[in-house]
């Protein structure tokens, strides 16, 4: 099943990028499971990817972030132990590569290999020009009231 986002794109201006990443999930979404991850949100801007990568160690693993692209790869020899003659053989020990389109300000602040799962712990850092700021409404009104003098009435 394919979806023609072309209609979308035309009525998104300056979206490009938007629309380009709306069509590339769409190509390759379902296409390849392995290694299955979890992607968890632990707080407003705290963030972390756990990969289950069960038979490599940390030097088959390389984790690079590149135009917010973070990329897991992982590489493996073949294990040749002398274990027999397998009879099922269903422990994965192929490579993979697995990329995360990361939104603007998103850095990776960590990665550890602890019981066969990668976890990546991610942060987004606004810059503090794009940060809410609060904006103080002044009242001209008042300021120019009270610096007019008053007027006695006549009937004091």
């Amino acid at each position: 099943m394919t979806y023609d986002f072309t209609p979308l794109s035309r009525s998104f201006i300056g979206f490009d990028r938007m629309a380009n990443l709306i069509d590339n999930a769409a190509k390759f979404s379902g296409t390849n499971a392995y290694p299955p991850y979890n992607i968890a949100q632990l707080s407003d801007d705290d963030y972390l990817i756990e990969l289950a990568v069960a038979g490599f160690g940390e030097s088959d693993l390389e984790i690079e972030t590149h135009e917010n692209v973070l990329s897991v790869i992982g590489t493996k020899a073949a294990n040749e132990t002398n274990v027999g003659e397998y009879l099922h053989r269903g422990i994965a020990e192929r490579g993979f590569e697995r990329r995360f389109q990361l939104a603007d300000h998103v850095k990776v602040t960590g990665a550890s290999l602890v019981n066969g799962l990668l976890r990546i712990e991610l942060k987004r850092e606004l810059p503090e020009a794009m940060k809410p700021r609060r904006i103080a409404i002044s009242n001209h009104d008042e300021t120019l009231i009270s610096s007019k003098p008053c007027r006695k009435s006549k009937a004091a």
